[in-house]
């Protein structure tokens, strides 16, 4: 019964947690929709057969029908027929699936048939005289009984969405309240898309926000999209990693040489590419179909009016009224079917999620079509121009292959240099915004803004080959139709003397290279798009085909792995080898061993996360995992901490007292409520570390993976944490727990110890018997048995600089903003700006003479096409050639040079502009970076940038052009029909009130849609950022969907944007259509006054108004929507900045700090205006080479010394002198590369580790070894296969952190300035290497001075002075062994620690 009812996608037959163990019982829709519609159906089909006997053996005479016998009858019909128009729908609608509904199919059917056999007996009773049965009665009772439960549960359903409605967020709300209007949509309403009027309307009145805009349609949404491809998709890989299949899959011999010529990729691309053709081929289809009616249209109008009224010079007047007018029907219906075409199109469009295969979907059609079209032109042309239209084909032939040349050119420089040194640039400022705080203490901006500006150099510089390359194209397209004309002309004349141009066979000929450009324009860039296309198929068949996470790398079992051998890839090394354990249930596991000796990576083949090479992991039950380094989401504590789950008020509290943040939630702003920033960037590390641990203790797992919580945080806190949660006594007690720590005061208390050595372990069992073995692991306890592991506190929470209102204290992040209304002058003056005055007139004028040349070009043609003919000849052919060649050269070099020279002012501004916008966002504090999601940043360097590299140039070069064609064109057809003005200018009102009306919509949807955007680049880092975490906890699904709620919001915007120009152009076209109806009759009128070559230029050319004045709109409007993203990058210009990095004519001596003298004066600190101070009237007097540590409780203003130090955070009060220079008075680059600090979280870059040592190459490569011996690192950076060339992933992520933190170790040593600061700098390293690298900051630093924010208290105790801080505030200073003998609070934090 559980799978009938799973075949119908219901829940099992019965659930005790339905039914009985909860506050709301409730039956399964299974037992609903079966048991409860059989039984009284069973009751009566069991034992009709005895009752009939029973009426048989019984008859009492019959009894005559009556009123109510005849009301049960009709009833019971009515309640049959119910049922059975229940199951012709589903049998009807559901035809398909017709399996997946068996249930539904059944139970209705059953139910009518019992009816209707109840009606039976009903009758049989009437006839043998029974006026009461019991029998039917109890049938009755037991039906509704049994109807009871099923009613309770769509009331109460109905109750649960009249509350959810009132309670549910605004999306849910919009989803019922705001649904896209063309689903009801009349059909002429769909067609001219007047169903959009409504928005454009809204707009109009006032500026869009994201509510007014319409949900998406069910079958455009994410989940319904990927659901339908993801079943083929598996189904295509499976294929493709089975090579037979793929023969078997290839009908011809020819396909299958073909494949096994091609990579493995490649065929990846093309399963891809036919997955996706199997799900949207549909629309695809139709989408060809409207455009094959389009070029079928196309081809009738220049048939209709110039080869049918025309050629009969004595034609009556109806018949060219009559033309006219079917002109314009057959342009209205040609551009119905285009826009129809683009709407079908961007169907597939939203499935799709690269820019290549949106464009390959609107353009491949083109491949295929446009050589039918140009040979239907040269067909028509022959018929024409005779022979001569040869001289057309063989310049087509002769051109095409430069186009095809040029096109491919440009598509290797885009696609395989510029895209290359983009992904470089977009990768390395994603790492730039990750580690801004590091780069920030070192100093290093300009290092990374030379760095980024070399890619962006690279990438202008393939951008200007590109645009020159598209320039020459666009030179040969435009001077190619005048070539064409000018080979079919010269020889059409040249042949014989008696062939004559007339206006007929110029204009006519003319009409059909015009329609020539769409094609042969269409055919190189639809030829690139492919190929770009099949690329981008290639890249994302090979993505989606890459190996994932093999599930059965760990299997369900208890706890244990079996000689197992791991690897982080399957071609690398092996970081774990014959790994042998066995992990009772309940216990406690503690994992030991030197840096980099594969404790982590234990952790993670515990996970799945590695490749397992042999034997076999076992993990039973459900698993937490607290990683090393925590990840933290940007969301409220609360929600880090609960992590999707329902709210369980006493055990959260309980969690939140477990794991020490009690204290914590009294420090934030809002509490738990308080936002935290991206990557916990207001957090310190031990609270990030205790979020992370509260994340895992939440989720009541089975089997806990602890990766060193304890590193980050007090030793108090570390031993309430122990005591609380991990230990015997802790609420994990009775769970699995496996331990990673370098504490050593915790292993007594565990029940088994693994101790790695180089990815083995060495030793394992409990303490005690580890200490009787007398092995590496007992000479290491004894060697460090007096050492207590102190871990530090770090800085309180870091505020954002804003002042905001008491509610929003907990929020911190600032959502991406849309701004509203029309793009500010000033923004076009910030653009034009950039690119100055001087190459703006050119242009102008240079324009205006590529206008002039057209114009001369077209006026020369209709004179030559009226010079009279003198017996069968035109006089002076030769000369009129000619200068006809001349004027369509001098256009093709005019449009040369205005193409390029707006390419090269493009990429002036867009140069000048990313420049600003990484200077604005490296020279903003580290406020500006807590605040300002880094998504939000990266949509600016990346799409926003992108779109001011191509797109507004384009627009520019489009806008510009098209200007200047409509003036030609109205002086045309002025010369020939002066009256037409009547026209032209209400026309150009009407236009102009059009742009207004239109821009305003489209450019806020523009902006809506950027803003969208943003989340989507946020929420994805953060996904893959914590993908381990994710993972473990096996929330997948839950982050899926949150980046498809994200998507489609997104295309919530994305709709309506495209469809706006849909709405424009068919309104416009349409508008315009009747236009040209009105010019044609005008010239009809006046055919007997108008010379024919004047007639046939102005209907030729006012054909091309409306399309001119539509492309002039669209061109506008895209420019203005396209500004927005100069807008959205000038937005950080206003924010607020850092003090100057150097200042010029500075008297700074060029050794300074000599000494390392630090003096504080009343400092005063806060981290927001209107906040208490963190820091409160300091005054102190640090002298040179004095070593001095800073201890105190989480809050206490430890790190907010060494922030003001920095001037991370300036001060609110009083001043700091080093050496006797006030610090607030010298560059802030002066000062932080003068000083240096080892911070808590060690930031690698992606990039050589000599880089990562020393960006600006100041050391020799002698000094970089010796710092990294000094680090402890050179055995290990000698035996990497490239060295110091060795290429370190994204953030290290290739180095354990322990390494990492080593790195940074070395980079101070290098530096080796007279003040150090060390943040936690050993917290992640084991205690030998910890007491190894303490020796050598005493040796190397000998003569520094060192402030130490102390995490080993035995690592300050022989210090000159030791800090105690308490709320801003110097509360104990002196020497360790004075402060010790006066028993206050520092002599307390020692008794803590077991040192007294």
């Amino acid at each position: 019964m559980d799978a009938f009812c799973r075949l119908s996608g219901l829940d099992p037959l019965w659930d005790w947690n339905r039914t009985w163990y909860t506050a709301n019982p409730d039956l399964t829709q299974c037992f609903q929709n079966t048991v409860l519609v059989w039984v009284p159906c069973i009751y009566l089909w069991l034992l009709v057969p005895f009752y009939c006997l029973h009426l048989y053996c019984h008859d009492r005479g019959r009894i005559q029908m009556s009123c109510l016998c005849t009301a049960k009858m009709v009833l019971g019909f009515l309640l049959a027929s119910f049922g059975f128009v229940e199951f012709f729908y589903i049998l009807l609608e559901r035809s398909q699936e017709i399996q997946q509904h068996m249930v539904f199919l059944l139970s209705p059917i059953i139910r009518s048939m019992t009816v209707i056999l109840a009606l039976c007996i009903i009758q049989l009773e009437r006839i043998r005289g029974c006026r009461s049965s019991v029998f039917l009665f109890l049938f009755w009772v037991l039906a509704v009984v049994c109807s009871l439960v099923p009613l309770r549960a769509k009331i109460q359903l109905a109750m649960d969405e009249r509350f959810t409605a009132k309670t549910t967020v605004s999306l849910v709300s919009n989803l019922l309240q705001n649904p896209c209007p063309v689903k009801d949509a009349s059909f002429l309403s769909k067609i001219l898309f007047w169903w959009f009027t409504g928005l454009v309307v809204k707009g109009y009145r006032t500026p869009l926000e994201a509510e007014d805009l319409w949900t998406l349609r069910e079958e455009d949404t994410s989940h319904k999209i990927i659901s339908e491809l993801q079943e083929d998709w598996t189904a295509e890989c499976a294929k493709i990693q089975n090579p037979r299949s793929v023969k078997k899959t290839l009908c011809s011999k020819f396909f299958a040489q073909l494949l096994r010529k091609l990579q493995k990729e490649q065929i990846s691309g093309f399963f891809l590419l036919r997955t996706l053709a199997r799900n949207f081929g549909p629309y695809f289809l139709t989408g060809t179909l409207c455009i094959i009616f389009h070029d079928a249209f196309m081809f009738a109008i220049p048939q209709v009016l110039l080869l049918g009224f025309m050629r009969d010079e004595d034609a009556p007047l109806w018949k060219g009224y009559f033309y006219a007018t079917l002109m314009f029907l057959l342009s209205c219906l040609q551009s119905l079917f285009n826009h129809q075409y683009m709407y079908t199109c961007f169907t597939c469009i939203i499935n799709t999620d690269t820019q290549k295969l949106m464009d390959f979907v609107v353009y491949f059609n083109a491949v295929w079509l446009a050589p039918i079209e140009i040979a239907l032109c040269l067909f028509f042309l022959w018929q024409h121009l005779g022979p001569s239209a040869l001289a057309g084909i063989a310049t087509v032939i002769l051109i095409f292959p430069l186009n095809g040349f040029i096109a491919k050119k440009r598509s290797k420089l885009q696609v395989k240099i510029q895209m290359k040194f983009m992904d470089g640039r977009i990768r390395l400022m994603n790492e730039i915004l990750n580690g801004i705080k590091i780069l920030k203490f070192y100093a290093w901006e300009k290092a990374f803004l030379e760095q980024v500006l070399g890619y962006r150099e690279k990438e202008l510089k393939a951008l200007k080959k590109s645009q020159i390359l598209y320039s020459i194209s666009i030179e040969t397209f435009c001077a190619f139709f005048p070539k064409i004309a000018f080979a079919m002309f010269g020889v059409y004349v040249g042949l014989d003397d008696r062939n004559v141009l007339d206006a007929q066979k110029v204009f006519v000929s003319m009409a059909l290279i015009n329609i020539l450009k769409t094609p042969l324009s269409q055919l190189p860039f639809a030829i690139s798009t492919t190929m770009q296309a099949v690329v981008s198929l290639r890249r994302l068949g090979k993505y989606l085909c890459s190996e994932e996470l093999k599930v059965d790398n760990v299997s369900k079992a208890p706890l244990s792995s079996e000689n197992g051998t791991f690897s982080w890839s399957a071609e690398g090394a092996p970081c774990l080898k014959r790994i042998d354990v066995r992990v009772p249930r309940g216990s406690l596991v503690a994992v030991v061993g030197h840096v980099g000796s594969g404790k982590s990576s234990l952790l993670s083949a515990m996970l799945g996360e590695t490749e397992k090479r042999s034997g076999q992991v076992s993990v039973k039950g459900s698993v937490a995992y607290v990683p090393q380094q925590a990840w933290i989401q940007n969301a409220t504590v609360q929600d880090n901490i609960i992590f999707g789950r329902e709210k369980l008020k006493t055990w959260y509290h309980r969690v939140l007292e477990a794991c020490a943040l009690l204290p914590d939630l009294d420090i934030l702003p809002a509490g738990d409520a308080t936002e935290i920033g991206e990557k916990g960037l207001n957090l310190s590390g031990g609270q990030k570390q205790r979020v992370s641990l509260a994340r895992a203790v939440y989720r009541k797992a089975d089997v806990y993976l602890l990766d060193d919580p304890l590193s980050a945080v007090d030793a108090h806190v570390g031993q309430h944490i122990f005591d609380k949660v991990i230990g015997p006594k802790g609420v994990l007690r009775d769970k699995t727990r496996i331990l990673v720590t370098h504490g050593m005061s915790f292993l007594p208390q565990a029940d088994l110890i693994l101790v790695l050595v180089d990815g083995e372990i060495t030793e394992s069992g409990s303490y005690q018997e580890l200490l009787s073995r007398h092995g590496a692991f007992a000479d290491f306890i004894h060697t460090f048995a007096s050492t207590e592991r102190k871990e530090s506190n770090m800085e309180p929470v870091s505020e954002t600089d804003q002042e905001q209102v008491p509610e929003d204290l907990g929020k911190l992040t600032e959502v991406d903003k849309a701004r509203t209304g029309r793009v500010r002058l000033e923004m076009y003056k910030k653009y034009f700006k950039t690119i100055g005055l001087a190459i703006i007139i050119p242009i102008v004028f240079l324009y205006a003479f590529q206008q002039g040349a057209s114009l001369a070009y077209n006026y020369w043609l209709s004179m030559w096409a009226d010079d009279p003919v003198v017996n069968g000849t035109q006089i002076d052919a030769d000369l009129k050639l000619t200068v006809f060649g001349a004027l369509g050269f001098v256009q093709g070099v005019a449009i040369f040079g205005t193409t390029v020279a707006i390419s090269i002012c493009g990429i002036i501004a867009s140069r000048q502009l990313h420049m600003d916008l990484l200077i604005n966002v490296l020279r903003s504090p580290m406020s500006f970076f807590e605040c300002t999601p880094s998504g939000n940043l990266l949509n600016r360097f990346a799409k926003e940038i992108d779109a001011i590299d191509c797109m507004v140039p384009e627009g520019l070069k489009m806008m510009l052009s098209y200007v200047f064609k409509l003036m030609e064109v109205c002086i045309i057809v002025m010369m020939a029909t002066p009256f037409a003005i009547v026209i032209i200018l209400p026309l150009a009102f009407l236009y102009a009130f059009v742009q207004s009306f239109y821009v305003a919509t489209s450019c806020q949807l523009r902006r809506l849609e950027a803003v969208s955007r943003s989340p989507i680049y946020t929420h994805f880092n953060e996904t893959v950022q914590g993908a381990s975490v994710i993972r473990a906890f096996g929330e997948q699904s839950r982050f899926i969907l949150q980046a498809n709620q994200r998507v489609d919001f997104n295309q919530t915007s994305y709709f309506p944007r495209f469809v706006a120009t849909r709405w424009l152009a068919v309104n416009l076209e349409f508008v315009g259509n009747g236009v040209v109806l009105a010019a044609a009759i005008l010239s009809v009128m006046g055919k007997s006054t108008l010379s024919p070559g004047i007639v046939g230029l102005a209907v030729s050319h006012s054909l091309q108004v409306t399309g001119i004045l539509s492309w002039i709109v669209r061109s506008w409007t895209d420019v203005e929507n396209n500004i927005v993203s100069v807008e959205r990058v000038n937005e950080y210009a206003d924010t607020a900045k850092e003090a100057s990095w150097c200042i010029e004519g500075s008297s700074l001596p060029q050794a300074w700090p000599q000494k390392g003298t630090i003096e504080f004066q009343d400092y005063g600190l806060q981290y927001r205006k209107g906040l208490e101070l963190a820091l409160k009237g300091i005054t102190l007097n640090i002298q040179e080479r004095e070593k001095v540590g800073l201890v105190g409780r989480t809050g206490a203003g430890k790190s907010s010394l060494a922030l003001g130090i920095f001037r991370i955070l300036e001060a609110a009060k009083g001043k700091i002198f080093i050496d006797g220079v006030n610090i607030a008075e010298i560059g802030l680059h002066d000062l932080r590369s003068r000083i240096t600090i080892i911070p808590q979280d060690p930031v690698l870059f992606s990039g050589s580790l000599r880089m990562n040592l020393d960006p600006f190459d100041t050391y020799t490569d002698e000094e970089v070894w010796s710092s990294l011996e000094l680090a402890h690192l050179k055995n290990f950076v000698s035996n990497l296969p490239d060295k110091l060339n060795y290429e370190c992933s994204e953030g290290g992520e290739n180095l354990s952190l322990g390494q990492r933190q080593l790195v940074c170790l070395a980079r101070a040593l290098l530096r080796k300035t007279k003040i150090l600061v060390l943040d936690e700098a050993t917290a992640a390293v084991d205690l030998e290497t910890d007491t190894l690298i303490q020796s050598t900051i005493r040796t190397q630093f000998e003569d520094c001075t060192v402030l130490t924010i102390a995490h080993r208290l035995n690592t300050i105790m022989d210090y000159t002075r030791v800090i105690v801080m308490d709320r801003g505030h110097i509360s104990e200073m002196d020497s360790p062994a004075n402060l010790i003998s006066q028993r206050g609070q520092f002599y307390r934090m020692c008794r803590e620690a077991g040192l007294v």
